[in-house]
């Protein structure tokens, strides 16, 4: 999927539906950027070495269901409310099972989810051209298992790729470079 195709059918009504406040260009800024590092708007679920075989991940913005975008964004009093109404007007259960089952193939829901694990993040967002604040934020709010158990070579190879990403969607979003 192309970053306007996701943008289309993903952000842009996951930001509508969503308080007006969370809005911004920083935030999509991050949510673009996020997807291209997790899953670059191809996976639906984690990629493992065997490709019949789901990993625990699941959406483009690959959230695990005991992790952040899901549990975490469910029991956070800044987001567990519209984690409940935002699954209400979807037809999804509360649960972190229906959740997480939902957001490999409702891209709405999963966009809704990942912008509101940001807002449960202190502060406010990084500016579109803080490469390095966003990188921070990513890994703070995402926890990625492959930079967390990474070599030094696999971790300076993760950060190039979000560096890389990041000047990319500031491109596709006209930002200042």
């Amino acid at each position: 999927m192309t970053l306007d195709e996701i943008t289309r059918t993903a952000i842009d009504p996951a930001l509508a539906w969503l308080p007006p406040k969370m809005d911004s260009l920083e935030a999509r800024q991050e949510l673009l950027t996020i997807g291209l590092q997790e899953s670059r708007f191809e996976h639906r679920w984690q990629v493992l070495n065997d490709p019949k075989k789901k990993g625990p991940a699941r959406s483009f913005w690959q959230g695990e269901q005991g992790g952040g975008m899901v549990t975490g964004t469910m029991t956070h009093p800044a987001s567990k409310g519209l984690v409940r109404a935002a699954c209400a007007e979807r037809k999804v259960a509360f649960t972190s099972w229906a959740i997480w089952t939902a957001i490999e193939n409702d891209d709405v829901l999963a966009a809704i989810l990942a912008r509101l694990l940001l807002w449960t993040e202190p502060g406010p967002l990084p500016r579109v051209t803080d490469e390095d604040s966003a990188w921070d934020l990513y890994l703070h709010a995402w926890r990625p298992g492959a930079y967390a158990r990474g070599m030094p070579a696999e971790r300076d190879a993760l950060r190039k790729k979000w560096d890389v990403n990041h000047r990319r969607v500031r491109a596709f979003l006209g930002a200042p470079s």
